[in-house]
């Protein structure tokens, strides 16, 4: 899956050290998927952390082209400071898509739902859930806290795991590279 957009997380007007050729770079976390990538930035071109670029098929305004993905592992000491607070407003701005995941989650195996690969949630949790969305969908993050007592915060829980996932310390994806579906 290719987004359409990206958050910069770290801009290095010269490029990387290691880089045979010095162009500018920033390091990038897509809007929708959640992919890691590094783009060449035009020359000229100034980006800072937080700006959105357009990475799509059309006419890309300040990116040159897509030097390709990248892992955690690969991103600066900088983007990895900047990769959680990003991923926080990417869940922020997409309450309504998490919620969605909450309502239409369903089972990975005949033991295993896609729930309980969320951090703090187990079967007393998952069977709450479960019930109470067929009564109603959930609606918003505080309808989520307010139906299922002593659910831990939805945004951390999901931010976590899509750092996870990044980081490869998860086998099964739910976010990076699918999105909120």
């Amino acid at each position: 899956m290719k987004d359409e957009f990206v958050i910069v997380l770290d801009f290095l007007p010269h490029g990387k050290a290691t880089d045979r050729k010095a162009e500018p770079l920033a390091q990038t976390i897509g809007e929708k998927y959640f992919n890691l990538l590094e783009v060449v930035i035009r020359d000229n071109t100034v980006v800072k952390p937080g700006d959105r670029l357009y990475v799509g098929e059309n006419k890309r305004a300040e990116v040159k082209y897509i030097k390709g993905r990248i892992t955690y592992e690969e991103l600066t000491g900088f983007a990895r400071s900047e990769v959680e607070n990003t991923i926080n407003n990417l869940v922020k701005n997409n309450e309504k898509k998490v919620t969605e995941f909450f309502n239409r989650a369903g089972p990975i195996s005949t033991r295993f739902h896609a729930l309980e690969l969320l951090p703090g949630i187990g079967k007393k949790h998952l069977w709450r859930i479960i019930r109470e969305r067929k009564k109603k969908k959930f609606e918003s993050f505080d309808d989520l806290h307010q139906r299922i007592k002593m659910f831990p915060d939805v945004r951390r829980i999901v931010v976590k795991r899509i750092l996870d996932e990044l980081k490869g310390e998860e086998r099964n994806r739910l976010f990076v590279g699918i999105g909120f579906q």
